[in-house]
C-alpha cells in the first residue's frame, strides 16, 4: 500500500525490519522511544514518503522513509525503503559496565563504591 494518505509508524518498523513484531514495534511507540518528524509518535501516527523516523531501541536509530510499507518484505527490499542516517555503533568496550564473577555473592562495600563511582553517580 503505497498512497499519500501513509502508513502506521509500528506496521512499518515491523515492515522494514527494525523490530521483530508490530507488537515490539508498538510497545516501543507507547514507551516513547520512537519520533517521528521530532514529535514523540503514537502507534498509530502515519508515516510518509520523506519523513525522519527515530528509534530508540538497543542504540539510535535515524531512518528517513523512501518507500511505504504495509507487510515485511525481504532483507534487500527492506532496506531499499528505508535511508539509514544512524550514526555508527561505538567500538565493543567502551562503555564496558563492571560485571562481577557469577557466583561471586553480593558485592562488598568497598566494591559498591567502585561500581558507583564508575558509573557516575
Amino acid at each position: 500500500m503505497s498512497g499519500s494518505s501513509g502508513v502506521r509508524v509500528d506496521a512499518w518498523l515491523w515492515a522494514v525490519r527494525v523490530f521483530k513484531s508490530r507488537s515490539l514495534a508498538a510497545a516501543a511507540c507507547k514507551a516513547g522511544h520512537v519520533r517521528l518528524n521530532g514529535e514523540r509518535a503514537k502507534p498509530s501516527s502515519l508515516v510518509r514518503i520523506g519523513d525522519e523516523v527515530v528509534v530508540r531501541a538497543d542504540r539510535e536509530r535515524i531512518l528517513e522513509v523512501r518507500e511505504l510499507l504495509v507487510k515485511r518484505v525481504s532483507a534487500p527490499l527492506a532496506t531499499a525503503a528505508v535511508i539509514d542516517r544512524s550514526p555508527p555503533p561505538p567500538p565493543p568496550g567502551v562503555f564496558e559496565v563492571p560485571r562481577r564473577e557469577r557466583g561471586a555473592g553480593r558485592p562488598t562495600k568497598r566494591e559498591r563504591r567502585e561500581i558507583t563511582r564508575l558509573r557516575g553517580w
